[in-house]
């Protein structure tokens, strides 16, 4: 993973300028950020504080969806007060907005050809701008999506992809790692990386299968991070070093970038 830079983060407010709901509980929110567009990279995230007032009070993280031109797009996705404001927000509307945050995804490294992109539910949120990001390189990106139903899977700006779904409504019935277990014969002798977002528990089974099979895999996790820069210590996580020692870190200054071999996930 890439180290983020502490230096380049600001606190802007930024202009709604487009909001298109993709489904009753989903939308992509576009924000004229002329800065965050030029510093932003693939993994990263923001804090955005989606009222005025006091509910809720803490800000609400995103994975930056894709960037274009001068604006930045995220994946919202209703589950709360916060994230209902953010489904609501109109043309105009002005938010405030702490970026850029956290690690990236390593893209840059050269010890990989081939990128197998597995992504669960609104896990496929940052995966877009890491498809774009991996292909200037060079990598050929194969993305593999999964969610519970077919109306629930997000492909737009997505190549290559293959679908799972729980109960069998589109693609392979199943989950996404079976899915990935199931092609994963096809890239034998290729040079692979693996990148994954999505719930605790999809990612677990993730880590533990590409452990298993030694493929190198890092992963994005999703966490209620109140304000991302380590103040409300709201993002415990418990990672393992390489003498085996297990330590505790918070997820806003780690990652959220995290190696598979590293993270211990709890009560998944």
């Amino acid at each position: 993973m890439i180290p983020s830079s502490s230096s380049l983060v600001r606190d802007e407010c930024l202009e709604v300028v487009d909001n298109q709901h993709l489904t009753p509980s989903i939308s992509i929110l576009s924000l004229h950020a002329p800065y965050f567009a030029s510093v932003l990279r693939a993994g990263q995230f923001l804090e955005i504080r989606t009222s005025d007032s006091l509910v809720p009070l803490l800000r609400r993280p995103f994975s930056i969806h894709r960037v274009v031109g001068e604006r930045i797009e995220i994946m919202v996705k209703v589950f709360g007060i916060g994230s209902r404001q953010l489904y609501h927000a109109r043309h105009g509307d002005r938010l405030q907005v702490l970026a850029p945050l956290g690690n990236t995804f390593s893209y840059e490294r050269e010890d990989f050809e081939v990128a197998l992109l597995v992504s669960g539910g609104i896990g496929v949120a940052p995966m877009p701008m890491l498809e774009e990001a991996l292909r200037a390189r060079g990598k050929a990106v194969y993305n593999f999506v999964g969610a519970r139903t077919a109306e629930e899977v997000m492909t737009r700006y997505l190549s290559n992809v293959l679908v799972a779904t729980d109960d069998g409504s589109l693609g392979y019935k199943g989950n996404v790692v079976a899915l990935l277990s199931e092609h994963l014969e096809r890239f034998r002798g290729a040079r692979l990386r693996v990148f994954g977002c999505g719930s605790n528990r999809m990612l677990d089974a993730l880590c533990k299968f590409c452990n298993a099979h030694h493929l190198a895999c890092e992963v994005s996790i999703e966490s209620m991070m109140g304000c991302g820069i380590g103040i409300c210590y709201g993002c415990p996580i418990r990672v393992r070093d390489e003498t085996g020692q297990v330590h505790t870190k918070l997820l806003c200054q780690y990652g959220s970038i995290v190696d598979a071999r590293t993270i211990i996930f709890d009560d998944v």
